[in-house]
């Protein structure tokens, strides 16, 4: 199939370059008078300066994930979520997923306790993927419809930041209940060391370094690398993950005015972990006064296998023209190679309590790279002051897939663990080649009045996305979508003097179905791709900060629609976009220190998710008004600190936190119940410098403490999905 010329986008990228190089030549001639101006570490500001603002303890002051430039979260009309690198460490979080069971609004475990990929639903909304995840203000540019969806180690992170709601304006495809915005530990103008070694349940062992420094007496060249390597066994039985990862990177301050930052990431995952789950029927509810155990694999270790190389190269160049114009480009390129086998249960043998298993088994590879340009304008017309963000995109992905398959296998009793008979057949089952490009044009004006904050965005983009199967059992199948879709935005916010923040804001998103849907035809079996998913939000909320202090308080209300789903109409055979799910609900977060020595996160959601319209099958399983799985009606959390800073104690800190979920359902038809739980965290650290082990640090999590046995959420009856049994690490840190 031919392919479309690659669009202008493209050619923006020697054009920025160039912008910068005048700029560049006169390097050499500057570097004299420069040379004896010892730089601080925030010496450039505007658009070269902190975008993201000071931190301060679980407190974060700024954030330019709305809004793609610096934005005071008091100022932002959107709800937006920061979890910062002291919250990451003094709970422990092994995984970006762990980092954010605090945030109000999402459930970062709908697949229970696996770690092969950061699942993250947000607002009632999900479709099973990971495609929500950003790095460094780009998408991950993963395929989540195969298994190369890609994965940052939270080690890796400096903070995350989430933005909830519809983000197409500024980011293109994505999902309606928000995204997940990571940023990676970059240089700084600082020298700092820093080596970590844990230990902690199931054989659970990493060693990782993080060393940064300046490479010129001026501070103007400076470098990071970031490593770690990980050893752990499971929870369930013969698995294992392991991960060996660097992330190095380089900063170049040719000016004052431009800044080159490089940036890369290679990461090899020769294990990834259990990722499986059981039936209902045996861990929800007993199965013949029988329960499975956490333990349990129903698997075959001879084929269970997950090994994942990947790697990404890329760079941020900022470029300030003036006081009024300004220039980012961001671009980054990324490959992934995934090998993976499994053997899974699919229910139970009829009228026994073997569990029946099937295999799958695939050979990818992921080539992909994304380009995003940006022009910001900072001017005023009459009172009016404007920060004008205008923007071109680009985002190419390409995958190709062979998948194996395997009948006869054996099946295995979950409470025995005794295998029946079988000799498995494999076989080749068909290639994928998938094709994905999108080209965005988007424009963002942020108005201030007095106290007035008016944000206007619109967006068109120019999708293109193509499926190739060879092989299949229908036969060799293609087809092509072209879509051309607009997305707004306007939110409008009063800041009053006294702390108080009341906003309104509207939304949209859209996100490509890039899986194929098999339709019956008079001429036989057709996939096709369907039209992509639109989602809505209205939000209005507060924020309170009250002045002079750190301390946040936000509460916000929203109703957001997800349409388009596939699905299928009732008396029919083939899928069509008809579905559509409603969220409405509320959230309350507060961020905020009582007293100094002591830090309070606390958080509670109220939602109300359903199929507003849906139709699957015949007309009596109508979902209609049904809601969908991994949603819980309430959710809550607290977590708190407190650091003894005199006395006998002093260097202790101690942390304890609790998180609840409610009931759920187990599948989209409503007929069983997941019961509610509730999991208790702690926390002990202390630093070993009033022993005289100047920089050493030790610390202790404990997660589920109590060992509540839970079914995190299900996807269908017969795959639950059991969570995080009880564990403790011990972390010992370093810093020289």
């Amino acid at each position: 199939m031919s392919r479309p010329a690659l669009p202008f986008a493209l050619l923006l990228l020697p054009l920025s370059i160039s912008l910068a190089l005048p700029t560049l030549a006169d390097t050499d001639a500057t570097a004299d008078q420069n040379s004896s101006i010892e730089l601080e570490p925030t010496y450039i500001e505007g658009s070269l300066g902190n975008a993201l603002g000071e931190t301060e303890g679980y407190r974060a002051s700024h954030s330019n994930v709305a809004t793609k430039t610096s934005m005071p979260l008091l100022e932002t009309s959107q709800s937006v979520s920061v979890v910062t690198r002291k919250q990451m460490d003094d709970q422990g979080a092994q995984s970006v997923a762990q980092a954010l069971r605090y945030t109000p609004g999402l459930m970062s475990s709908p697949y229970g306790a696996t770690g092969r990929y950061d699942y993250v639903a947000m607002r009632g909304i999900t479709d099973g993927s990971v495609d929500n995840l950003y790095l460094d203000g780009q998408k991950l540019l993963g395929d989540s419809a195969t298994y190369s969806s890609l994965q940052v180690d939270s080690y890796f992170i400096e903070r995350i930041d989430i933005l909830k709601g519809p983000s197409s304006v500024l980011y293109g495809r994505s999902l309606p209940g928000g995204l997940v915005a990571m940023t990676s530990k970059k240089p700084g103008y600082d020298s700092h060391r820093q080596l970590q070694l844990s230990y902690g349940s199931h054989d659970y062992k990493q060693a990782a370094f993080d060393i940064g420094a300046p490479l010129d007496e001026g501070r103007r060249v400076n470098y990071r690398l970031v490593g770690v390597a990980r050893d752990a066994a499971n929870q369930v039985d013969d698995i294992k993950s392991e991960r060996f990862a660097l992330m190095p990177s380089l900063s170049i301050d040719f000016t004052q005015d431009t800044r080159l930052t490089l940036l890369a990431m290679l990461q090899h995952d020769p294990e990834g972990g259990y990722h499986g789950g059981l039936p209902a029927d045996g861990t929800v509810t007993s199965r013949n006064g029988q329960r499975i155990s956490r333990s349990f694999f129903e698997g075959d270790k001879d084929h269970e296998k997950f090994e994942r190389h990947q790697y990404m190269l890329g760079y941020q160049l900022e470029h300030r023209f003036n006081d009024v114009v300004s220039a980012r480009q961001n671009f980054r390129y990324l490959d992934s190679r995934v090998e993976s086998e499994q053997v899974y249960q699919y229910g139970y043998v009829a009228n026994t309590d073997d569990l029946d298993r099937y295999y799958t088994g695939a050979d990818e590879t992921l080539h992909a790279w994304s380009v995003d340009n940006q022009l910001q304008f900072e001017f005023a017309t009459g009172e009016l002051s404007h920060t004008l963000v205008t923007g071109l995109d680009y985002q190419r992905r390409k995958t190709k897939v062979a998948y194996y398959a395997a009948y006869n296998l054996a099946p295995i009793n979950p409470f025995t663990g005794a295998e029946g008979a079988g000799a498995p057949v494999f076989y080749h089952q068909y290639d994928e080649a998938r094709f994905l490009e999108q080209t965005g044009l988007y424009m963002q004006d942020l108005i201030s009045m007095g106290n007035w904050r008016l944000s206007l965005g619109a967006r068109q983009d120019w999708v293109d996305i193509d499926f190739d199967q060879t092989l299949g059992a229908v036969g060799d199948q293609s087809d092509d979508v072209r879509t051309d879709q607009f997305s707004g935005r306007i939110g409008l916010l009063y800041a009053f003097d006294n702390g108080l923040s009341p906003y309104a804001s509207f939304s949209q998103s859209f996100n490509p179905n890039a899986t194929g849907a098999y339709n019956e035809t008079p001429s036989g079996t057709q996939i096709t791709l369907l039209d992509p998913t639109e989602g809505e939000q209205i939000e209005v909320g507060l924020k309170f900060q009250r002045p002079g202090t750190q301390n946040l308080y936000t509460i916000a209300l929203f109703d957001l629609t997800q349409s388009n789903l596939a699905n299928k109409d009732s008396g029919e055979t083939f899928y069509r976009s008809v579905g559509e799910v409603s969220s409405r609900g509320v959230e309350l977060e507060a961020r905020f220190k009582p007293i100094e020595p002591v830090n309070v996160l606390a958080s509670y959601t109220w939602m109300d998710v359903e199929y507003s319209k849906d139709f699957t099958g015949a007309a009596e399983a109508n979902n209609r008004g049904n809601t969908p799985i991994a949603v819980a009606k309430n959710m809550a959390s607290l977590w708190a600190d407190y650091s003894f800073t005199s006395g006998p104690l002093a260097s202790l800190q101690l942390g304890a936190g609790a998180r609840y979920f409610g009931k759920s359902w187990a599948d989209a038809e409503n007929t069983l119940r997941l019961p509610s739980h509730t999991l208790f965290d702690a926390s002990v650290g202390y630093d070993l410098s009033q022993l005289g082990a100047t920089g050493v640090g030790l610390r202790v999590n404990l997660n589920n403490l109590t060992d509540e046995s839970y079914v995190a959420a299900c996807n269908s009856l017969s795959q639950c999905y059991y969570g995080d049994e009880r564990n403790i690490m011990a972390t010992l840190t370093y810093d020289f």
